[in-house]
């Protein structure tokens, strides 16, 4: 997969996430942006987008102001606490579009992507909460940042993200079975193990609803499927009980 990169203010190409990507498998196209001259980073990028049509757009701080003033037209954005209301004259996030930020960054608000989101008229669920700080280079920021590259990557239109968030690296959510055939969740009515059979030609991200075979009650089930083929299977109820 090609994965335009636009780097932050007085960053440099070659950075923490650029490599993460690029470790991973992906081709990351990661040009020097201008920092004195906005204009001139948006063409460099646009020339390096024109050049290499990338399957996504990952802009960082001042870089995802940069993707947001990319004719992209509909290459999905990944944005890491974007810095939209210091540079660049687009407010208007595109619906095939992502924001990673964290609640405790000093430097960029976590308010101005609240505001981005809601002005572009997304759900709320278009901002993912993540990472303790604005570089959002720790591990957990890390992954949820390739697992949606990988997303978007592979699905022409994106579906809901239903408010839910990807689990961090260091979640305790229950691995499949290993031939990749089954997988098993418990019930969160009655406790119990429940054994499922796995469809890895319905997409990478799938939820359903299915009745417990114990208690029958109804679980919606969500099952993630990594780069590497391996899925991961969290239930819910589907409606309170008392």
């Amino acid at each position: 997969m090609k994965i335009l990169f636009l780097h932050g203010w007085h960053s440099v190409p070659g950075g923490v996430k650029p490599t993460y990507l690029k470790e991973h498998g992906h081709e990351v196209i990661n040009p020097a942006l201008d920092d004195d001259n906005f204009d001139a980073a948006v063409a460099t990028a646009q020339a390096e987008f024109d050049k290499h049509q990338p399957q996504v757009v990952v802009g960082s701080s001042r870089g995802g102001a940069v993707a947001l003033n990319l004719k992209s037209n509909e290459t999905p954005l990944v944005l890491l606490c974007p810095a939209w209301k210091n540079w660049g004259k687009v407010k208007i996030l595109k619906p095939t579009s992502l924001i990673l930020h964290s609640p405790n960054d000093d430097v960029i608000p976590f308010a101005d992507s609240e505001e981005l989101v809601a002005s572009s008229g997304l759900p709320s669920d278009t901002l993912i909460e993540i990472g303790s700080d604005h570089r959002l280079a720790d591990d957990s920021s890390l992954s949820v940042m390739l697992w949606f590259c990988n997303l978007f990557a592979s699905c022409k239109n994106l579906p809901g993200l239903e408010g839910e968030q990807p689990p961090p690296a260091d979640s305790p959510i229950k691995e499949n079975a290993s031939s990749q055939e089954e997988a098993s969740y418990v019930c969160d009515a009655c406790g119990e193990e429940i054994i499922i059979p796995l469809d890895l030609t319905e997409g990478s991200r799938q939820t359903y609803v299915e009745d417990c075979p114990v208690c029958c009650r109804a679980n919606t089930i969500h099952v993630q499927i990594d780069e590497d083929g391996n899925a991961q299977i969290r239930a819910e109820p589907e409606q309170d009980y008392d």
